[in-house]
């Protein structure tokens, strides 16, 4: 009985620090790129997940290269094609609205596939199921906070209508509509809200399913007679595959931009290294929530490890950058950080 409580006391231990580090990492994982130029973006994801493939392989031969199981492949590709729609949205509703909807549909379709068994994989109980729905409600009440801080940011770098605190939180792009025309730039102001909001919408759906596929694996591994049955319960030997995913995803986008740019596409060399130490960065703190996932599972680190990036990220805007001034948003961030730590709590002790 000892033993068993010592375990679950290290289980929940390595989830949680697991946790912290993913948020953290996550809320500074663009900061190497704020000062420099990403242009229209496309380039620069594109650096961005050769570093994450990068840091999967590493993983991969620490983890003595385990099966490769095709299907993880489909969350990269769920991934990648949810951060594609970045520029679109950035160019019709802004960052701020947009990161709101996406975060918040994140939020949610992670934690609900998890908690009711959505997509084919298996529901995932807690011992007090009434806490983990609070710390969930909690955790989207702070995103939504988190809409109302304003940042300063330099003329050079803002887009033409004001944005909140994380204006470079999922890509820092800087929109010059004289020279970076696009798609969406010949649609009416609404017409470019409506499609800006959907493809939030998809987003937010899209990140929120990414680990899917694994869950899946995962799950039926425990089952004979299955076509992954004996498949590997640690998260972390699905890495490479999940990663490779993204990179392969990635590059035939580029490949498609490429093509549709007539072999002349915006490439910025001065976001090439900046843009690689962003992917280790994020690379590391998704490894993080794989390892999360593991410990307290995903109906546990879901709402805690997509509530607590923004914080962090106002962090850099207060501390460093000095974006973020003035009390009334000083008090937002307070209020943020309390419904932040209390949904984490209740979700954590939901686990317990």
């Amino acid at each position: 009985m000892t033993n068993f409580v010592n375990s679950n006391e290290t289980d929940l231990t390595i989830g949680f620090t697991s946790s912290a580090i993913a948020i953290f990492l996550f809320g500074t994982n663009f900061v190497p790129v704020k000062k420099f130029d990403t242009g229209d973006g496309m380039f620069f994801q594109w650096i961005l997940c050769a570093a994450i493939w990068i840091v999967s392989l590493v993983v991969n031969l620490i983890q003595k290269c385990p099966q490769f199981w095709p299907l993880a492949m489909l969350g990269g590709f769920v991934w990648a094609t949810g951060n594609i729609t970045v520029v679109p949205i950035l160019k019709t509703i802004g960052l701020g609205l947009g990161l709101l909807i996406w975060a918040s549909f994140n939020l949610l379709t992670g934690w609900a596939s998890s908690r009711f068994g959505w997509f084919g994989i298996d529901p995932e109980e807690v011992s007090k199921p009434t806490l983990n729905y609070i710390g969930a409600t909690l955790s989207l009440l702070s995103v939504i906070i988190f809409l109302f801080v304003k940042s300063e940011i330099p003329s050079s770098l803002a887009s033409s209508e004001a944005t909140p605190l994380l204006d470079e939180a999922p890509i820092n792009y800087s929109v010059n509509t004289s020279s970076d025309t696009s798609w969406v730039d010949n649609f009416s102001p609404k017409g470019k809200r409506m499609i800006g909001c959907s493809l939030a919408v998809v987003a937010g759906i899209l990140y929120g399913s990414s680990f899917v596929p694994v869950l899946y694996i995962k799950d039926h591994g425990r089952r004979n007679g299955t076509l992954y049955t004996g498949a590997s319960q640690y998260d972390l030997d699905y890495v490479f595959a999940h990663f490779s995913g993204i990179f392969l995803t990635s590059t035939s986008y580029f490949l498609i931009y490429c093509i549709v740019m007539k072999n002349k596409p915006k490439v910025y060399p001065e976001a090439i290294i900046p843009g690689f130490m962003s992917g280790i960065l994020w690379a590391i703190a998704n490894c993080c929530w794989f390892i999360a996932n593991h410990y307290l599972s995903a109906v546990v680190s879901f709402p805690i490890i997509t509530a607590g990036p923004g914080f962090i990220a106002a962090m850099w805007g207060v501390l460093v950058f000095k974006e973020i001034k003035g009390w009334k948003n000083y008090l937002l961030l307070i209020v943020a950080f309390v419904i932040i730590l209390a949904g984490s709590l209740c979700t954590a002790f939901s686990k317990v």
